[in-house]
């Protein structure tokens, strides 16, 4: 009996580790693994991704946050208008609806860290915190990834297909 509550205690020790590793909870909102792009040397500016689930039943709002890599943090939206990327910020926040999930991604939405102190390297880890209209601030570290990482690279270990 001592040596399965010894082996139970370990498998709930690394379950609960391997749930925090980039994984943030504030109220009924969930972020997930949050990470950005290595930045080349003299960048004033950097992207960050996540994912934002909300599991209650009222809608909340991402409207703000602060990093201590960058002067400005920026929530931004890009979109193809007529075959033209264009970014505009979101100045009303973003809304996660209940039961929404979320995704910052390329080519969508994202955090601009604006006025950037130093260049981003791959390895590295950003704090920040999240501004949310209802559940409040969270702190959460982006993981920083290679240049030109993609959300499926970033998180994902490469799979292998066989015949």
């Amino acid at each position: 009996m001592r040596r399965f509550v010894f082996l139970l205690a370990g498998v709930v020790s690394l379950t609960a580790s391997a749930t925090q590793a980039g994984d943030y909870k504030i109220g009924a909102l969930e972020v997930a693994s949050p990470w950005s792009r290595a930045t080349p040397k003299g960048a004033t500016v950097a992207a960050g991704y996540m994912k934002i689930t909300n599991t209650g039943t009222e809608p909340d709002r991402l409207v703000g946050g602060s990093s201590d890599v960058a002067s400005s943090f920026q929530i931004h939206e890009m979109r193809m208008e007529k075959g033209v990327a264009k970014m505009r910020p979101l100045t009303r926040g973003l809304e996660i609806k209940p039961g929404q999930t979320v995704e910052l991604a390329p080519s969508s939405f994202h955090i601009m860290f604006a006025g950037l102190k130093r260049p981003l390297a791959a390895g590295d880890h950003i704090k920040a915190t999240l501004m949310f209209e209802k559940a409040g601030p969270v702190d959460v570290e982006y993981d920083v990834q290679a240049m030109g990482a993609t959300p499926d690279h970033a998180k994902m270990p490469k799979m292998q297909h066989g015949h």
